[in-house]
């Protein structure tokens, strides 16, 4: 027999969020005399410690077996109030939460209608709630090992964590060695220390750590599984060099009859290299990469009168007949730390980067005056005819960041700080060039930033606010046409170079992590968090978490706390060596399943299959719910033809009364 529900229903004020619009006195004598509630109460804070033993007492000494939690959002306390009943003795699932925050009072200004407004959601939450039925969560094994995808700053920092607490890491990096963007600068703000010599160190614990497998030149083919059991396909793309043999001498590349031919990626391409090529001095692993795109004897088959870097190969690493191997393996954990793309400046021709050489972006400056760069740290331009040193040199921020012209509406957050060190980097190497910075607004938000920012000013870098409007050559100068906005003054700025501040934006690859691992995006297009306060660094993806710039825009400091943050996360499943599975899933009834398969194909967490059932003496497929990937959405139960899937506490004899309270009268 069914207990009969008697219910208890708790309003809170939330300070003034809910209870400066909404009466929550006459939302409390409402509640009361609906039907099957034995009490009413409101409360402050009702996800504080005493408005949670409100509700625990009531259970203990009132015999409530069902509970209405009128306040903020579900996404943000339920767990909490789950929690609050789990220790009374109730079934967590006997909840129900009425969101008159978000959903009422925030955005309501009418006291009389948001009050109104209030009472019809708890209504429709009680008439829903006695139809809630109890059940029950399951944990599962979690493999003791996490994947990360990426090995800039983030993810080897994340991957060191993991690895330090005694677990297993697969650090994948697309690229032939790791390092990622920051292998690329010269400096960092706003202490000036040197790029490589902070990150190197890293990069070599990475390769050397016997708990991390690295797999440089790879990419993540296939994910399956769920939280816990994740089962992971990674490519390792050819090299067409033994890396087990390669020393790393550079023989083969001296000789390759295309040394030099090409744009080096790592150098912006202001640099060469040949076919085969180490992508930097520091690079991790230190092997040499044949370019299967650009070696003659990969494209055309042969190579003169035989592949020279065979012979020069004392080692005798080169092997042509190296192929992709697929590796897979299992995971408990996955961290996401694919990093981001600079902002391509063609997409503002009235910049001119595209026509004239000496109009450069930030990241080719930070080739340009690293000792290890094309040029051995000097800065040089072409005037059409030779060298030269720049005198006056101009830089200009916001180079697709806060600009909706090209649908990038955010702050890129590093520009402001790397110009001002590159300002000083370029005063410190020409102490008598010129230098002025043109910029929108100035946002030296963190730890020593504005001093730092200060000090370039004090150095005689001079700021100008406007945004520029154009720049074109005027015999062997550049000319900016600008207005200073504080002095609401038109200017001409005659220049040797200009420095255009590029923005950070999402990676270009990032549909296919998107696909692989079911993330969503932020209306910026990064990769969007599970909550931007508190769940910074998960996703919806239960055991998929985000680290540094894949997630937004930000500098090296904060992108490591990031990724030290989400390596703590995830060895949370990884530690416990269990994970829980939710249990609000979507449920078959296979005497009714069809077998259609429309729900296989509409679920986006593919949670879904179809298998052979014995259906009274006949082989039939039905559908069937894995229920550690199901995250309870419904797609699959609206899709349905012939109502036999449907998630628990989501029922339509649970929503329809729900949806008959709300259309009631006040």
């Amino acid at each position: 027999m069914t207990e009969k529900p008697k219910l208890g229903v708790y309003i809170c004020h939330c300070g003034i969020n809910i209870a400066a619009t909404v009466d929550v006195e006459a939302v409390t004598e409402y509640a009361q005399a609906l039907p099957n509630v034995v009490i009413a109460r409101n409360y402050s804070y009702m996800c504080s410690d005493p408005g949670q033993l409100l509700i625990k007492n009531d259970i203990k000494e009132k015999g409530l077996n069902r509970v209405v939690v009128a306040s903020c959002s579900p996404r943000m306390h339920e767990p909490t109030f789950r929690k609050a009943l789990q220790e009374a003795g109730l079934n967590p699932y006997y909840l129900e939460m009425a969101n008159i925050r978000e959903q009422c009072s925030w955005v309501h200004e009418d006291r009389e209608a948001a009050t109104a407004k209030a009472k019809k959601l708890v209504a429709a939450a009680v008439a829903k709630v006695r139809l809630l039925e109890p059940l029950t969560s399951r944990e599962v094994d979690a493999e003791p090992a996490a994947l990360v995808i990426g090995a800039g700053i983030a993810g080897i920092q994340a991957a060191l964590d993991i690895a330090d607490a005694g677990f297993k890491v697969y650090l994948v990096e697309k690229s032939p060695s790791v390092g990622g963007r920051m292998a690329q600068l010269d400096k960092t703000f706003p202490t000036l220390d040197c790029s490589a010599c902070i990150l190197t160190p890293k990069m070599v614990d990475a390769a050397s750590h016997p708990n991390i497998e690295l797999l440089a030149y790879s990419e993540v083919e296939e994910v399956g599984g769920f939280i816990g059991n994740f089962e992971v396909k990674v490519r390792k793309k050819a090299r067409y060099v033994d890396v087990s043999k390669c020393t790393g001498c550079g023989d083969c590349a001296k000789e390759c009859r295309l040394a030099g031919r090409f744009p080096n990626e790592f150098d912006e391409g202001l640099g060469k290299r040949g076919a085969i090529y180490l992508p930097f001095p520091q690079a991790v692993p230190a092997k040499y990469t044949i370019d299967p795109e650009k070696c003659l004897f990969l494209t055309r088959g042969k190579c003169g009168k035989g592949p020279k870097c065979v012979d020069a190969c004392r080692a005798g690493a080169i092997d042509f007949e190296q192929k992709d191997e697929i590796v897979s393996f299992k995971v408990g954990a996955i961290l996401v730390a694919t990093g981001f793309d600079v902002f391509d400046p063609v997409r503002k021709p009235e910049y001119g980067y595209a026509g004239y050489p000496n109009v450069i972006t930030g990241l080719e400056m930070e080739r340009l005056v690293s000792a290890s760069g094309p040029t051995g740290g000097n800065i040089v331009i072409h005037n059409g005819e030779e060298e030269i040193v720049p005198k006056d040199i101009a830089f200009i921020q916001c180079v697709g960041s806060r600009d909706q012209s090209v649908g990038n509406e955010y702050c890129s957050r590093v520009c402001c700080m790397y110009t001002a060190k590159q300002a000083h980097l370029v005063k410190d190497k020409i102490p008598d060039a010129r230098v002025r910075v043109y910029y929108m607004d100035v946002r030296a938000f963190g730890k020593g930033f504005e001093e730092f920012y200060d000090r370039v000013r004090r150095e005689g870098i001079r700021y100008v606010r406007g945004n520029p409007s154009e720049i074109f050559k005027r015999g062997n100068k550049l000319v900016i046409k600008v207005e200073d906005t504080l002095t609401a003054t038109p200017l001409e700025d005659e220049v040797d170079m200009v420095v255009l501040a590029v923005g950070l934006e999402p990676r270009g690859d990032a549909r296919k992590i998107i696909e692989l691992l079911r993330l969503s995006q932020s209306p910026d297009r990064f990769f969007l968090e599970a909550h931007p306060k508190l769940r910074p660094v998960d996703t919806a993806t239960d055991g998929v978490y985000l680290a540094g710039c894949c997630q937004g825009p930000k500098d090296i400091p904060d992108t490591v706390a990031q990724a030290k943050g989400a390596a703590a996360s995830a060895l949370i499943p990884l530690a416990r060596g269990k994970v829980a599975i939710d249990a609000q899933v979507a449920e078959v009834n296979e005497a009714t399943c069809r077998g259609c398969g429309f729900c296989v194909s509409i679920c986006p967490y593919s949670a879904i299959e179809l298998v052979t059932v014995n259906r009274m003496g006949h082989m039939v497929e039905v559908a069937r719910v894995n229920e550690a990937l199901c995250k309870g959405c419904g797609s699959c139960s609206a899709g349905c033809l012939s109502n036999s899937i449907q998630p628990k506490s989501f029922r339509d004899r649970q929503i329809l009364p729900q949806i008959a309270a709300l259309g009631g009268t006040r």
